[in-house]
């Protein structure tokens, strides 16, 4: 309905209006022409949907000339498109930055997904500093063991000797070993969990000689098919700080044995943190560790059940260790079994799962470029 009353008020009552905004107002040609009169300042005025103005004789080109932001009765409604979203290249950022995002991605991923992306990224993937650490983890499939060597053997090219880190599960073979430790003689940490497909105790002695710069090193069950793994504690160099040495404590028959607590204290006087989970020495080897290791600050003896602590032993252990782990400690933030008898299946897979060797990706040569469509 037609009303000027609104209008005339406004221009009776505001004259230093400069925006005035009226969208469905139902004032005339008479209250537009009053609030032009009585708001000599007004710059932007919005009539959208004011049906009742006729903008008759030359009404209309006073309010282009005195209004700079004008939106008339038939300015359209709808609105406006929203803002159209940006879409990232990724092509376009900086190669330190994407270099830093791939090396959270992780080796896996990388040679799993992100190497072939494009070109570009392939280029990325394969400069030796995201291939520092390398931490490859089968623990879905013993018929995945060969795809996962390939892995391995492609990351160990691809960090052209600088390999600092390395962490293998579930995995692994004489040829891997060997390779890994002629290939990275700045190697500083190597773990190797669950890795009963390397055999010679040989290959592994020649290989640990080779790692003059290793400072930790990690078995965890992983016993050798063809001799006790003493000779390979024997060759660790002394300078090695970190040892951990897990396996299945023999609760049947009963087996104590210190043969390995007594490899490490003579061969190991540097160490700061031991672990021996599920061992079987006694009393007499973790003497021998606590006399010969006098700079030891960790300790976890969790499943060592031949041991017994309640006398001298474990005042001397309190005294000695400042971070100390007992044989009845918990195991839940372990994720091995601790003794032969309990029940464990590392491969915890479909028995029906196919093998994927026919149909799984192989990995392209490093120096193999055509492959990319960009």
């Amino acid at each position: 309905m037609a009303c000027d009353d609104e209008a005339l008020a406004i221009a009776g009552n505001m004259p230093e209006l400069r925006c005035l905004q009226l969208i469905g107002n139902g004032l005339t040609d008479v209250g537009l022409t009053t609030i032009l009169d009585g708001c000599p300042r007004l710059e932007s005025l919005d009539l959208r949907a004011c049906f009742h103005i006729e903008l008759e004789g030359n009404l209309g080109n006073r309010l282009l000339e005195q209004i700079k932001d004008l939106c008339n009765k038939i300015t359209p409604m709808e609105n406006p498109d929203p803002p159209v979203e940006e879409v990232r290249n990724w092509l376009e950022l900086p190669c330190d930055l994407m270099l830093m995002i791939l090396m959270k991605v992780g080796p896996f991923d990388i040679l799993e997904s992100a190497q072939f992306v494009c070109k570009v990224w392939y280029t990325l993937c394969i400069e030796p500093v995201l291939w520092r650490t390398i931490h490859i983890q089968n623990v879905k499939d013993p018929h995945m063991v060969l795809k996962y060597e390939k892995m391995m053997f492609n990351a160990v090219n691809r960090s052209a000797g600088g390999l600092i880190d390395v962490s293998i599960e579930g995995f692994g073979s004489d040829q891997l070993c060997s390779y890994i430790a002629s290939q990275s003689r700045q190697l500083k940490r190597l773990r190797l969990a669950n890795c009963d497909t390397i055999l010679s105790e040989n290959v592994f002695v020649k290989a640990l000689e080779k790692l003059s710069s290793l400072e930790e090193l990690e078995l965890t069950l992983w016993d050798f098919e063809y001799a006790e793994p003493i000779s390979v504690i024997k060759s660790c160099h002394s300078l090695i700080t970190t040892f951990k040495f897990n396996n299945l404590c023999s609760t049947s028959p009963y087996q104590p044995s210190d043969n390995e607590a007594l490899a490490i204290a003579a061969s190991m006087p540097q160490l700061r943190h031991l672990q021996l989970i599920g061992n079987n020495m006694t009393n007499v080897g973790l003497t021998a560790i606590l006399d010969s290791c006098p700079r030891l600050q960790s300790l976890d003896l969790r499943a060592c059940y031949y041991l017994d602590l309640e006398e001298d032993l474990g005042k001397r252990l309190s005294e000695q260790i400042k971070d100390l782990r007992h044989p009845y400690d918990s195991t839940e933030d372990y994720n091995f079994p601790t003794t032969d008898n309990d029940p464990y299946d590392y491969w915890q897979y479909d028995s029906n799962h196919n093998d994927y060797s026919a149909t799984e990706p192989d990995y392209i040569d490093d120096n193999d470029y055509d492959y990319w469509p960009c």
